[in-house]
């Protein structure tokens, strides 16, 4: 085949794809404005050139794209788990997952965990409790007393205070490792920027740590 033809027919293809693509957002478009339908999110593209592309965080002045990461640290302050979400599902709804995942990766639950207050709740406290975790710290009570989640108050600032450390390893990672904005196309270059971005802080940890 031609070197010209097989251009203009991958041309055509990729015409053909953002074709299709910028007609659901029209649809969409008309849906919500005109007849004032509220489309499911799952329904909806909010980029052409990244239809994987989740609305993720959404206030009252700004809306944010890309996807849900849900990212474990531990004491080292290396990254020891990250989830990255396909949708944007509640956090409360990934509790078991996330401690689960810490017993399949390592074979054993924590005996003590921090979460931020999106995870709280009676249920998941009830559910990490019943794997033998022995102190559960949500960074918002949520109407859960302190004594049901630890053993002491002091425990309970204690994991506070770790969970803030965790929240500095994450800020770091955007800051440092270019984590706030993905530049790879396609979600499974998404899925691969994200773990390279968690590879190379975790490897500068453990070179700080070597040369302490």
């Amino acid at each position: 085949m031609f070197p010209q033809i097989a251009m203009a027919q991958k041309i055509a293809k990729e015409l053909a794809t953002y074709t299709e693509r910028t007609a659901r957002v029209i649809d969409q478009t008309e849906r919500r404005v005109v007849h004032g339908e509220s489309v499911p999110a799952s329904e909806k593209i909010v980029s052409i050139f990244e239809p994987h592309t989740d609305i993720i965080v959404k206030d009252h002045r700004d809306t944010f794209y890309g996807h849900k990461l849900c990212v474990t640290g531990g004491a080292s302050n290396l990254i020891t788990d990250c989830v990255i979400c396909d949708g944007n599902p509640a956090d409360s709804t990934m509790t078991d997952q996330m401690l689960d995942r810490q017993r399949d990766l390592y074979g054993r639950y924590p005996l003590k965990v921090a979460l931020d207050g999106g995870f709280a709740s009676k249920e998941n406290l009830n559910s990490a409790k019943s794997k033998h975790i022995k102190d559960v710290c949500f960074a918002k009570k949520r109407g859960i007393e302190v004594e049901e989640m630890c053993r002491s108050p002091w425990v309970y600032r204690r994991l506070r205070r770790f969970r803030a450390g965790v929240e500095s390893g994450i800020s770091w990672l955007k800051r440092c490792f270019g984590l706030c904005r993905c530049t790879w196309k396609g979600f499974q270059s998404f899925k691969s920027y994200v773990w390279a971005s968690i590879v190379s802080a975790n490897l500068l940890t453990l070179a700080r740590k070597q040369m302490a």
